[in-house]
């Protein structure tokens, strides 16, 4: 069967990677496989197939109901795990498709990189590592590898989805300790920072925390914002911070892809492998926008993480996260039947860790009412 037959094989998708895509991109055909041996799919790549194992995860699923920023469920519009993820897999594929990379593996990296976030976002984890100090300590990066490596049971052969090493190698993140992972990897890595950059600005103006005048201090909001009305001259709220946001992104890209493009050269990597053993990462900002966006992140931190109406609400959640896991360490029988099965392998606390990181706000909270219910 051929292309002229009404669809492509594998060999045939492969074989367009290698003519289409640049030298140092990762191609399917070259993956160094999966811990467990599968036969190939007749019409799907490798890192197609991960794609698709992390979207019909249950895992993937629950991300819907864990916050980003603001508590899941306080507004209709307001970012979740899930959305944010598939806006990291968007802006990831943008910026593979401009270097001839490979989009499947970018996005497939990008779609899966949350899967370990505890419920309550980034205060979530901070407690859940608390309670986790004495016993191997938790960070959500590891936690997506452990989901897919061991808790998402789908498949009678394999433990986790048994994803390819490129995959795997891409959620490490920062736990890697001999080079650096694939340019893809690189991309979908700072396609988190650009999409949590944005939208959480975004999702900031619409929940009404920022003022304008607080926006006027940051320099990444004031050259956008020039830029729009430069443009739109007449445009006002609330169509005018939904321009700003889009050239925040748009200028966030184009940074990384013509930064990136000039590393790439420079270091004249002809293979994946070579990427592998550079000295730093060639996918990045200019060190112009660099700065700018450490000042953005300091601004994000200063006036909505720690602003009162989003911790406090996190302040609370986190208080019932503690309780929850405090109750169970207490008596393990309320775990679930799988969750129980793991208790003599993987050791008390580490197997409560893993069962309340994949709980949705709205379980954690459900759970909190009936282990402190007199």
């Amino acid at each position: 069967m051929s292309a002229k037959d009404g669809w492509k094989t594998r060999e045939q998708m492969e074989a367009t990677e290698r003519a289409i895509l640049a030298p140092f991109a990762q191609k399917s055909g070259d993956s160094k496989g999966r811990k467990y041996r599968e036969h190939s799919h007749v019409y799907r790549t490798e890192f197609q197939r991960d794609r698709a194992r992390i979207i019909h995860s249950r895992a993937f699923r629950r991300l819907e109901y864990k916050t980003q920023v603001f508590l899941n469920g306080t507004g209709d519009h307001l970012r979740t795990r899930l959305t944010h993820s598939i806006e990291v897999a968007s802006i990831s594929r943008t910026i593979a498709r401009a270097l001839a990379l490979n989009e499947d593996l970018a996005e497939a990296i990008a779609l899966a990189h949350d899967l370990g976030h505890t419920p309550f976002g980034h205060s979530g984890e901070e407690v859940l590592a608390e309670c986790m100090r004495d016993h191997g300590g938790f960070e959500h990066n590891r936690q997506s590898l452990r989901v897919v490596e061991l808790l998402e049971n789908a498949y009678p052969d394999f433990p986790g989805l048994n994803l390819t090493f490129e995959v795997r190698e891409g959620l490490q993140k920062h736990e890697r300790k001999d080079g650096f992972p694939s340019l893809e990897a690189q991309i979908a890595n700072l396609a988190d920072e650009i999409t949590y950059y944005s939208h959480d600005l975004d999702d900031a103006v619409d929940f009404e925390i920022l003022s304008a005048a607080q926006l006027a201090e940051n320099e990444v909001w004031q050259r956008s914002q020039q830029h729009v009305l430069t443009h739109y001259p007449d445009a006002r709220e609330p169509e005018l911070h939904k321009l700003i946001i889009r050239d925040i992104i748009d200028v966030q890209v184009q940074d990384v892809v013509t930064t990136s493009a000039k590393s790439i050269s420079a270091a004249n990597a002809r293979s994946a492998d070579e990427v592998r053993k550079q000295p730093a990462p060639l996918i990045r900002y200019s060190d112009q926008l660099h700065e700018v966006n450490v000042a953005l992140r300091k601004f994000l931190y200063a006036n909505v993480y720690y602003h009162p109406r989003v911790a406090e609400v996190n302040r609370r959640a986190c208080e019932m996260l503690k309780k929850v896991f405090e109750s169970y360490v207490a008596n393990p029988r309320q775990l679930g039947e799988v969750a129980t099965e793991r208790l003599e392998q993987e050791g008390l606390h580490r197997t409560i860790c893993d069962y309340v990181a994949g709980m949705t706000d709205r379980y954690l909270i459900e759970e909190y009412g009936r282990t402190t219910a007199k």
